[in-house]
């Protein structure tokens, strides 16, 4: 597997027209938003989507301009959800630096982040990218689905499997799919093509979102202890449904007490942690991770082999051996 340097090398140049296109369009003739959306474009962390939106264009070997519409369309609503999420979430830092609302207030953020909504919506319909359009508008509905039933679950904490693999399809997995889906639109392939690219994203957003939530239980660096923020924030994630599925009903009750009620006790959350950790949840966890992976690559290796088809390869394989 390469790592993500070896990956961006072979389309620097694609990368960089992405760069502009997302540029123009988010720049603004407001000075208060212009300073911010700079802000914004300081912290471009690892560029998976981009790299995903380019590589599958490059599967049919047509990356055009529309490739680069699309993905900024995908940054620009991506980055407007983030915006919008630290105000929910009342977050002042987004990968180590401070988030818009920690220092432009929250009214501010929010308008920042409806600009940038705006914005991918009107490059779409300006270049009549329709399909493109259609794609990243149901990715952000069901964004906004997965999270409200997640809230929804989290006061009842009745989430089984299933319900627990629809809320990370909804959250998480979709915007993957939507790379995937959207620059195999771009390079002008069927619907069952589009489609089927959909699939695979969706699938390794599904083995993407188990892998952060594996984090969670794993020591954390500084402290030698599992960090606990789910449990923390009542998220029921794969390694805890595990153990509650296979625990005696009063212990069960017991687990449900802790993460709705005591889960800002550090010694019970703790026990729980560690008997997470003792019950075969993570075990399960990856080899459910594991599974949805290898069911991504195996559709991938329906299209013909080229450089995009293995670098598109190597990052579903990075989305699980990565280390944060």
């Amino acid at each position: 597997m390469q790592g993500l340097k070896e990956i961006k090398k072979p389309i620097d140049n694609h990368l960089k027209e992405f760069q502009k296109v997302f540029r123009k369009t988010a720049r603004s003739k407001v000075y208060l938003l212009d300073i911010i959306t700079k802000y914004i474009l300081k912290s471009k962390g690892k560029q998976m989507r981009p790299l995903l939106v380019i590589y599958s264009a490059l599967l049919f070997e047509n990356v055009n301009e529309s490739t680069y519409r699309a993905a900024s369309l995908i940054e620009l609503m991506h980055t407007a959800t983030v915006v919008h999420d630290d105000v929910v979430d009342d977050s002042m830092q987004r990968r180590g630096r401070f988030s818009i609302n920690a220092l432009w207030k929250n009214k501010v953020a929010v308008l920042v982040g409806d600009y940038l909504l705006s914005r991918g919506l009107l490059l779409a319909l300006e270049n009549k990218d329709y399909q493109l359009l259609e794609i990243v508008s149901r990715a952000v509905k069901d964004m906004s689905e997965g999270e409200l039933l997640q809230i929804e679950k989290a006061r009842k904490l009745d989430i089984d499997e299933e319900i627990y693999y629809e809320i990370i399809r909804q959250k998480t997995a979709s915007l993957l799919a939507s790379c995937f889906a959207t620059g195999a639109a771009s390079a002008g392939v069927d619907e069952a093509q589009v489609d089927k690219m959909h699939r695979i994203g969706e699938l390794a957003g599904l083995a993407f979102q188990i892998k952060d939530d594996l984090f969670d239980f794993q020591k954390a660096s500084i402290t030698g202890k599992p960090t606990g923020i789910d449990i923390k924030e009542k998220k029921m994630t794969l390694p805890l449904i595990y153990l509650l599925n296979n625990s005696s009903s009063a212990e069960k009750r017991k687990m449900i007490n802790i993460v709705k009620r005591h889960n800002n006790d550090r010694k019970k959350v703790e026990w729980l942690m560690d008997k997470v950790n003792n019950s075969g949840g993570m075990i399960y966890a990856e080899e459910k991770m594991h599974y949805f992976k290898d069911e991504a690559l195996l559709l991938l290796m329906e299209f013909p082999e080229n450089q995009a088809r293995k670098a598109l390869a190597d990052l579903i394989e990075y989305a699980i051996e990565r280390k944060k």
